[in-house]
C-alpha cells in the first residue's frame, strides 16, 4: 500500500511536511474565521430579524443600516476585499500577509453571507409561536433565545454548514496574501510545476474536510428537526 501511494503521489511523498502544513493552515483559517463568522453573523442575523417591519424590536433605522452594510460587503469580490482591508488587517493583526493576514478578510467575506442565512432560518419560525410568547409576557431577549434560536437549530445548523464550506473555498484565494493552505499548495507547488499528483492530493484533503463538516451539520440538523 505504501509503495502504491508513493507511485501515485510521488511529489507529495517527497515532501509530506509541506502537504500536512497546508492542511493545518486551511483548518486554522477555517476555524478562526469560522468562529468569528458564527458569532458576528448570528448577531447580525438576529438584528435583521428583530428590527425588520413587524419584528419584536422593529426599528427602521437600525434595520436599514445593517441591511445595507451586509449588501455592501456581499457585493465585493473576495480578492478585492483582501486589498480593501489591508490597513484594517494591519491594525488588528499587526501584519498584512501570512495566515494572520487572511483572517480579517475571511471574516468580512463570510459574515454577511452567514447573516443572510441566519435571517432566512429565523424567518421560518412560526409567527404563532412568537405571538404566544408575547402574550405570556416574554421579553424580546427571551423570545430570541427561547423561540427564535431554539426553534431554528436545524436551520442554523444547515446555514453554518453551507457557510463553512464556502469559507473553505475562500481560504483557497487567501494565498494571495501568502496565507498558505491547500489552495495555495495546489497552485504554487502543483499546477505551476505540472505536478498533478499534488493538485489531486489537495482536492482529496478538501473533499474530506468538507465531507466531515457536512456530516456533522446533517446529524445536528436531523436531531433537531421537529
Amino acid at each position: 500500500m505504501a509503495e502504491l501511494i508513493k507511485n501515485i503521489f510521488p511529489n507529495v511523498i517527497a515532501n509530506p511536511i509541506r502537504y500536512l502544513q497546508s492542511i493545518k493552515e486551511t483548518l486554522l483559517m477555517t476555524g478562526w474565521a469560522g468562529g468569528f463568522m458564527f458569532v458576528f453573523g448570528l448577531l447580525l442575523g438576529i438584528t435583521l430579524t428583530a428590527t425588520k417591519k413587524g419584528g419584536i424590536l422593529q426599528n427602521k433605522v437600525v434595520f436599514q443600516i445593517v441591511d445595507k452594510s451586509i449588501n455592501f460587503f456581499r457585493s465585493i469580490p473576495f480578492v478585492i476585499l483582501i486589498a480593501l482591508l489591508l490597513n484594517v488587517t494591519k491594525f488588528f493583526m499587526g501584519t498584512k500577509i501570512g495566515l494572520n493576514g487572511a483572517i480579517i478578510p475571511l471574516i468580512f467575506g463570510s459574515v454577511p453571507f452567514f447573516a443572510r442565512q441566519v435571517e432566512s432560518a429565523l424567518s421560518e419560525v412560526d409567527d404563532g409561536l412568537i405571538v404566544a410568547a408575547q402574550s405570556m409576557g416574554c421579553s424580546p431577549l427571551s423570545i430570541i433565545f427561547r423561540v427564535y434560536l431554539k426553534e431554528s437549530i436545524a436551520g442554523l445548523s444547515r446555514a453554518t454548514t453551507i457557510t463553512l464550506i464556502s469559507l473553505i473555498g475562500l481560504t483557497a484565494m487567501a494565498g494571495y496574501v501568502g496565507a498558505g493552505g491547500l489552495g495555495d499548495y495546489s497552485i504554487t507547488y502543483g499546477y505551476n510545476y505540472n505536478r498533478m499528483d499534488i493538485v489531486w492530493a489537495a482536492v482529496i484533503a478538501i473533499v474530506l474536510i468538507v465531507s466531515i463538516i457536512q456530516l456533522i451539520g446533517t446529524v445536528i440538523a436531523k436531531k433537531n428537526t421537529h
